[in-house]
């Protein structure tokens, strides 16, 4: 079994703003690889399904991003999941990575994602997988602009750069179910 996060902030107001794409994926991948909807807890949107024989659970936190951890611990007790760390895959947005680029790692620090840390702090290590979505623009605003940019939806042309990776995503996380290195080798070299 494994279990694949995505994060983000609850509700249509953050629905496809920078800070949702992990959401954003999350939801590409339902579409992908189920044709069931998401079931909705008090703290999650969660779905159960499998992918070339593989149990997947595809979980949305609903708290706010920064409690993600505490919204995940609460969804995995009521779904009576004690997955080990090495598999749950978080996806997630990244400032320090350009618009385009993917970058998959294990056992990493937060870098400052207050949703990473969050996630740390619930599962008390940082030995789960993480898939960072690139965000990044050309000049990294600072201060408020930097919030009011994460919380900026993507514009139309952002998007189709969002949805031109989904393959290599969905084809990525396919892989990582069953052989983890090969997955982070074949989404790094993308």
């Amino acid at each position: 079994m494994k279990i694949i996060v995505g994060l983000g902030n609850p509700g249509e107001k953050y629905a496809k703003t920078r800070h949702n794409t992990g959401e954003f994926y999350l939801t590409k991948l339902r579409n992908i690889w189920s044709e069931k909807d998401f079931t909705e807890s008090k703290t999650a949107l969660w779905l159960e399904t499998k992918v070339e024989k593989n149990k997947v659970f595809l979980i949305f936190p609903t708290g706010f991003m920064n409690n993600s951890g505490e919204s995940l611990k609460k969804t995995l007790a009521a779904l009576k999941l004690k997955p080990k760390p090495a598999d749950i895959l978080v996806v997630h947005d990244d400032l320090d990575i350009e618009l385009g680029r993917l970058k998959m790692s294990l056992a990493r620090s937060s870098a400052g994602h207050r949703g990473v840390e969050s996630v740390i702090k619930m599962l008390k290590t940082n030995k789960f997988w993480r898939l960072r979505i690139g965000i990044a623009p050309k000049k990294k605003p600072d201060g408020k602009k930097l919030i009011d940019f994460i919380l900026k939806k993507f514009s139309p042309a952002e998007e189709r750069i969002l949805n031109k990776n989904l393959k290599k995503i969905s084809a990525g996380l396919a892989t990582w179910l069953t052989q983890p290195e090969k997955a982070m080798s074949e989404i790094n070299s993308f």
